[in-house]
């Protein structure tokens, strides 16, 4: 076995190949769960039946009219399931519901011949409902004190005696919105009951694994007799990971009891009305400063929006409290976290995982305190990096802290920024109205699970008789690339051409007990399993290989499909000696495992090493906002991102180009609204469609965009030396709104503090330009920033 990080000589891992789908994904030929469905004799069709209040009891339920409707063949209610009635982890999602807890609950599910006469089936359907008290904004949660699960909180040194003694200090508040995620594809399960009556179940899911357990649960069922398989998806971005579930129940449900298959396919409001969002957040808090502007002291309450059950929002709060500090040592420090609970669907992973909002509340804190102090904000960033030795407030020493530094500079000078900030200060003071802004943001991101037991992974590897390998791993391929890079890992480890290689779909009856394709750990623990089964199967190989070239197996190499031995010209084809070694009776298949080593944590002290590494990366970004309607343009955005040393450096590029582009939709674009009023349509999503909810299009990148890779970053204890590239580069967008926020200020007087709500819309991006206007000649902080004696505001 060799170490996980080294790299053989002329190894598949680095090479800038592309997607491993790429000519399907541009010829339409692609197959997605969806698509199989042709492939189905006598499938039924799924549809909802949504409650239009936001909390309310269901009453009475009469599903006979829906049976008169032509084509439909049954309605499933609460009364069919065999097993339990929950499709969630937490016991607290009912999958048939008798109290509704949002708008657009499904309270049950009509089969049909067609979808269409399903649909017609559902609007069939009786249902009377006694309307209850709800809940739908952070603050009304608040202030009614309606929260679930944990509280944690993460806490370092006394922050009340940090504060006291800080000569600048400041306190304030910040709300920011959820997001959607839009993936291309939406959410479809295809369920079957096969010849041997096992369970068979086509899902567009991060955690096949788990889709596996809650489809069993509802069944009453062993998980053996279910199995999960996802061919590939049309996006998932961690919407997948826990909504599929209780979807895939319905359709496997529809299967057992009727006996033909079952197609579930939301459309897009359906999707966006029943499935849950990134979590917005509240967060107030304190903070305090030396002269130099170095942070002495933080506090914090943060309240995240839950909605109406648990999903994963205790992990992703716990994120969010882990990644408040970003890339700044904060000396003494106190954070409580509270999960709200609301009638609004209950919200889920996002991309980052709660990292984004822990981060987006220190990145605004640094932005609204620097002009008070007097100093640059770039400039205030970088004083607060942490520094080799230093350790964060849950105790885990920040290792490679120097890379934040010489990212940072490399950065400066690859961008140009000295000579760029000039030139905006020019442009501001020739341009009336329109300005412009310069950012420069870091990230610093932790990878691995919260949760230790999930980082492990499996893998099944077979070496067929013609030389020709298959794969079978458990994570699962959403677009990101990640069958690519372990089609690389495989190719490497047994140092063969990768047309050799070839990806099986993932599924629960070839690797179980997976952990979900998420927290960016994907290629790190499949890739690990991978090449573990292909390091087995190399190691009995080369034992065959030294026979026939007379030498010893520690002597023999596998480079480019041909086996040799060091010293001697002699060699052999790859496909020649696996042909030999069956015919020796020798093994050629092999299960990999993989787990993370040195990862503790205690979620109950919120203390520990809960990460692998960090990730490292920094942006600036410059823009041009337009004072009369508080538009603006993304002129350029310059990137150094830290992914180790690359496994494949062309999907690393694209992963950080997606997710730079999606944080900044976070953060500009993307506005999610409900009904709040007291009216019938309470609680009512009002952003359902691509016509009303703007995400990020061509129109949105920046005009110019340039992605570098930092250079000699081996991580070493990880597949290849490589890092996680999926979620990191999504904070990098925090560059783009802190660009707004300086050019909507440089329409007021230097030195004032501005506010800029999130996302920093066009709308919002006016008011604040209005504010920094009539403040011109004020020259005072916000209301909801407070400067102590001596703070200079």
């Amino acid at each position: 076995m060799t170490s996980l990080a080294d790299r053989p000589d002329n190894p598949a891992v680095g090479q800038a190949v592309s997607h491993e789908s790429a000519a399907l994904h541009v010829t339409g030929t692609a197959l997605y769960t969806d698509d199989l469905v042709g492939r189905m004799r006598g499938c039924l069709h799924a549809w909802p039946v949504q409650a239009p209040h936001a909390h309310a009891y269901v009453t009475a339920l009469r599903t006979e009219p829906a049976s008169a409707i032509p084509g439909v063949v049954r309605v499933l209610t609460a009364a069919d399931v065999p097993g339990v009635n929950d499709a969630g982890a937490k016991d607290d999602e009912p999958l048939f519901p008798r109290e509704v807890m949002y708008y657009g609950h499904a309270v049950c599910w009509v089969l049909g011949e067609t979808a269409e006469a399903a649909q017609l089936g559902a609007a069939a359907v009786e249902v009377d409902y006694q309307e209850l008290p709800s809940l739908l904004t952070l603050t009304e949660a608040i202030d009614a004190a309606s929260f679930q699960g944990n509280q944690p909180v993460v806490a370092r040194g006394d922050a009340e005696a940090g504060l006291k003694r800080a000569p600048h200090r400041f306190s304030g508040s910040f709300e920011f919105g959820g997001q959607e995620h839009f993936y291309l594809e939406t959410h479809t399960s295809l369920a079957h009951v096969d010849e041997s009556g096992q369970v068979f179940i086509q899902s567009s899911t991060q955690h096949p694994s788990e889709t596996q357990e809650i489809v069993a649960h509802v069944l009453g069922l062993t998980n053996s007799e279910v199995t999960v398989q996802c061919l590939r998806m049309g996006g998932g971005f961690g919407g997948k990971e826990m909504q599929p579930h209780g979807l895939a129940a319905v359709a496997a449900l529809g299967a057992v009891l009727t006996g033909r298959p079952v197609r579930l396919r939301l459309n897009r409001t359906q999707d966006m009305t029943m499935t849950g969002k990134r979590h917005p957040m509240h967060a107030s808090w304190e903070v305090g400063f030396d002269d130099d502007g170095l942070l002495l002291a933080l506090r914090a309450t943060i309240t995240s929006d839950g909605g109406w059950s648990l999903d994963l929002s205790e992990p992703v709060l716990a994120r969010a409290l882990c990644h408040i500090d970003n890339a700044y040592f904060i000396p003494d420090v106190e954070v409580l976290g509270r999960i709200a609970k609301t009638n609004k669907t209950s919200q889920t992973a996002f991309r980052g995982f709660g990292g984004p909002q822990g981060m987006l509340v220190i990145e605004d804190i640094l932005g609204r305190c620097a002009p008070a102090l007097g100093i640059e904000p770039a400039e205030l960033r970088r004083r607060n990096f942490y520094a080799p030795g230093q350790s964060t407030p849950y105790g885990q020493p920040v290792r490679h802290a120097e890379r934040l530094q010489d990212i940072w500079a490399q950065l400066s000078v690859r961008a140009d920024v000295e000579r760029r900030r000039a030139a905006v200060e020019r442009f501001n003071a020739s341009h009336e109205h329109s300005k412009r802004g310069l950012a420069m943001t870091p990230v610093k991101f932790g990878i691995s699970f919260n949760f230790t037991a999930f980082n492990q992974a499996g893998a099944l590897v077979h070496v067929y008789k013609d030389g020709s390998v298959l794969v079978n791993h458990g994570g699962t391929e959403m677009g990101q690339g990640l069958h690519t890079k372990i089609r690389q890992v495989a190719a490497t480890a047994l140092g063969v051409p990768l047309d050799f290689v070839r990806l099986a779909p993932t599924r629960t009856d070839k690797v179980p007990n997976t952990s979900a394709t998420a927290a960016s750990s994907g290629a790190d623990l499949n890739g690990g399993a991978v090449k573990h089964a292909c390091e087995q199967i190399r190691e009995q190989l080369a034992e065959v290989a030294a026979r026939k070239l007379d030498t010893q197996p520690y002597n023999v190499r596998f480079v480019d499909g041909r086996v040799t031995s060091l010293g001697s010209a002699e060699s052999l084809s790859f496909a020649e000696l696996v042909h030999t070694a069956y015919f020796q009776r020798t093994p050629l298949f092999a299960a990999g495992f993989y787990r993370t080593e040195g990862i503790h944590w205690d979620s109950t002290q919120m203390q520990g090493e809960p990460f692998k590494y960090f990730s490292y990366g920094a942006a600036v970004s410059e823009v041009e906002v337009d004072g009369f309607t508080g538009a603006y343009r993304f002129l350029r955005t310059d990137i150094v991102h830290d992914v180790g040393d690359s496994l494949s450096p062309l999907i690393d590029q694209g992963q950080i180009e997606g997710a730079f582009v999606q944080g900044a939709g976070w953060l500009t674009l993307e506005e999610l609204r409900w009904d709040t009023s007291a009216g019938p349509d309470r609680g009512r999503l009002a952003t359902q469609a691509a016509s009303t909810y703007k995400i990020p299009s061509f129109s949105e990148m920046p005009e110019e965009l340039n992605v570098h890779l930092y250079e000699r970053a081996t991580e070493s204890g990880v597949v290849y030396g490589s890092k996680a590239v999926g979620e990191p580069p999504l904070m990098l967008a925090f560059s783009v709104r802190e660009a707004i926020r300086a050019a909507a200020a440089a329409f007021g007087p230097a030195g004032r503090p501005l506010e800029l709500p999130s996302p920093a819309t066009p709308e919002a991006v006016f008011w604040a330009v209005q504010e920094a206007r009539a403040a011109a000649g004020r020259g005072t902080l916000p209301a909801t920033t407070s400067a102590a004696s001596g703070a200079g505001g």
